[in-house]
């Protein structure tokens, strides 16, 4: 399992996927494999096989008024009781905590400061 407190993903929040792709594919050499959501397609973006990172799809109206931009997100240990202390720290939960199949539960919180950033309690392969 990832460590309390380390990045464990990067995620590119696109409003245009397809030149995204490009763009990555043709600077870094990235390949990208499609993941089925509710909502569109996630991209797993790859390098030698190994994965890097993901393309989320903005889509309005959910994400209006919102640029592209990377997220990157941060293990935690459990989730809920992190939350918590997000307004008390100076912070602010942005989007409160979801279920991702396979994957953990996940969270978007603003620092003090205003960073944007994701927390993930990820799920445990083994079980």
């Amino acid at each position: 399992m990832p460590k309390h407190g380390s990045f464990v993903w990067n995620e590119l929040n696109s409003w245009d996927a397809e030149a995204a792709k490009s763009f990555y594919g043709e600077t870094l050499g990235w390949s990208f494999d499609a993941m089925p959501m509710p909502t569109g397609t996630y991209w797993i973006a790859k390098m030698d096989g190994e994965m890097v990172g993901g393309i989320f799809p903005l889509r309005s109206p959910d994400f209006d008024g919102i640029p592209s931009h990377w997220l990157p997100y941060i293990e935690v240990d459990d989730i809920d009781e992190r939350l918590k202390g997000v307004a008390a720290a100076g912070g602010r939960v942005i989007r409160p905590a979801f279920d991702v199949p396979g994957i953990g539960r996940i969270a978007i919180v603003m620092d003090a400061e205003g960073a944007g950033h994701g927390w993930i309690s990820s799920v445990d392969p083994e079980k």
